[in-house]
């Protein structure tokens, strides 16, 4: 399966450190981050998890749950988080899903379906491409994907800031700019007429071109 941002993100049934999921029901009206990793007890990922765990507060004012997938068991998992806590300050509080059958891993075209049946025997090295993010909106579908090769640690800032964006530019018609942080101006998109966004944007807007109309974030 190929996933396109806007397609609808797989269901699946899954085990995990908090017990069986169905993904679709686990979202329920919220937003989600799923967050992959090769194998656990692998350095960058050590540091990710915990990361991780450290803005877990923040995703959750913004009504989006985190889970996380290994393919390893959920036995592993829970000796790995002993690991996370004592080496990241931070103890993991959020699912983490046990992918063993390599079954999400392949649902989410993270790994070919030739790669087998089994996380035994295989290496971080084996499952290099199950290193990715999938942002998720209430409404199952994917609205951003990102994905990193092994040896770069992810920056889940940066996906705080992407959430931040995506939260916005679905309830206003609005776009945001380069480098943008929550509060900044933003862009009036281009679909919305000048007439619809004078009614939008009543104090107005400032155009250096005609295309490029720089508005107040709207709240």
């Amino acid at each position: 399966m190929t996933l396109r941002i806007n397609a609808e993100a797989p269901n699946f049934t899954a085990e995990t450190t908090e017990g069986t999921i169905d993904f679709h029901d686990w979202i329920g009206d919220s937003w989600a981050i799923l967050f992959s990793h090769p194998k656990d007890f692998t350095p960058v990922c050590t540091t990710e998890l915990g990361y991780m765990a450290g803005l877990a507060s923040e995703f959750a004012q913004r009504n989006t749950k985190i889970l996380g997938l290994s393919v390893d068991p959920v036995g592993n998992h829970r000796e790995w988080f002993k690991d996370i806590e004592e080496t990241q300050g931070h103890a993991v509080t959020y699912p983490l899903v046990g992918d063993p059958e390599l079954n999400v891993a392949k649902l989410y075209d993270m790994l070919p379906e030739g790669a087998g049946d089994t996380s035994e025997g295989r290496t971080a090295a084996d499952n290099a491409t199950v290193r990715s993010v999938f942002v998720i909106g209430p409404d199952k579908k994917i609205k951003a994907m990102l994905t990193y090769p092994m040896s770069t640690g992810r920056n889940f800032d940066e996906v705080l800031r992407l959430l931040d964006s995506i939260q916005l530019t679905a309830k206003h018609a609005v776009a945001t700019p380069v480098n943008w942080k929550d509060g900044e101006d933003c862009i009036i998109l281009p679909a919305i007429s000048d007439e619809d966004a004078k009614e939008k944007f009543p104090g107005g807007w400032d155009a250096p071109r005609p295309y490029l109309r720089i508005v107040p974030q709207p709240r």
